[in-house]
Formats: C-alpha cells, structure tokens, sequence
C-alpha cells in the first residue's frame, strides 16, 4: 500500500506569488537522484480574463539549473476564468536529466498563484523524512471514529 507520507517526498516548491503579468516564477530546483518520478500541484487564485498562464517542466545536469531547458510537451496552459481558483497538474516520469524545477509563465494580465507542491515517488528508499517545507505529517491506519 503506497503511503505518500512515508513513501514520497513532498515539498512545497513555490510560495504564494501576488497577481503579476509579463514574469515567470521559477520553483526550487529538485534533486531526482533515487526517484522515478515528480508530479508538480500548481495552484492558481484569480486569473484575469485575457491572462495567458502556463506551467512547464525544466531539467539540467547543474545543480542550480543554470543549463536548465524546457522538456518538450510538458507546457500546460491555463485558460483565464475557466481555470480560476483550480490546480494544474503536471507529471513528469523518469526525467533524462538529475535536476527538475517547474516554471511558471504568466503574461498579458493578472495572475495569482496560490503556491506549487511537488511530490516525488517510486523512491529507492522508505520510509522519507519529509524536508523542512512541511511543517507536520501524520500517518493513520484504520483509525477509529471519535474526537480527532
């Protein structure tokens, strides 16, 4: 049974970022050495209604991405108004390169976004301590109905 809390790596890669437009928002780089896989949790607040947003994939071989590249088909956009106040996922597995970040583009006009998580599973050991972006996790098996 897969256990996200003891058997991925969770980290929150990106804070909240006030409304903006013409910028990108560059997540903390991830270290993929011992993982198969990352799935990037972008949430957006307010995307104003002719906002061009998306969010993409990048790797490199340097550790603080200074050759990083975009991976091909990784950019998923996000439509103003129909995607206010939603997350975009996106899943990258088994990335060519060690290191991965994701980017966020925004242009045109204002958007929010609400932060960005990163979980990075099939690890090559468990249980994970989790980093210093989470503050407490917990793990309960089969608990019984009462005061939590």
């Amino acid at each position: 049974m897969l256990n996200p809390s003891k058997d991925c790596m969770i980290t929150r890669v990106m804070n909240a970022v006030a409304a903006g437009t013409d910028d990108t928002q560059d997540g903390t780089v991830l270290d993929m050495s011992g993982w198969d896989g990352v799935v990037f949790i972008a949430l957006f607040g307010t995307l104003t209604a002719t906002a061009v947003t998306d969010i993409r994939a990048r790797e490199g071989d340097e550790s603080d991405l200074s050759d990083a590249a975009d991976l091909v088909g990784t950019k998923v956009s996000l439509t103003a108004t129909t995607h206010d106040n939603l997350a975009g996922i996106l899943d990258v597995y088994r990335p060519l390169k060690r290191y991965i970040r994701v980017r966020v583009t925004r242009a045109t006009a204002n958007a929010v976004i609400d932060g960005i998580i990163a979980i990075q599973y099939r690890g090559k050991k468990a249980p994970v301590t989790q980093g210093s972006t989470i503050a407490v996790t917990e793990l309960h098996v089969s608990p019984i109905a009462g005061t939590a």
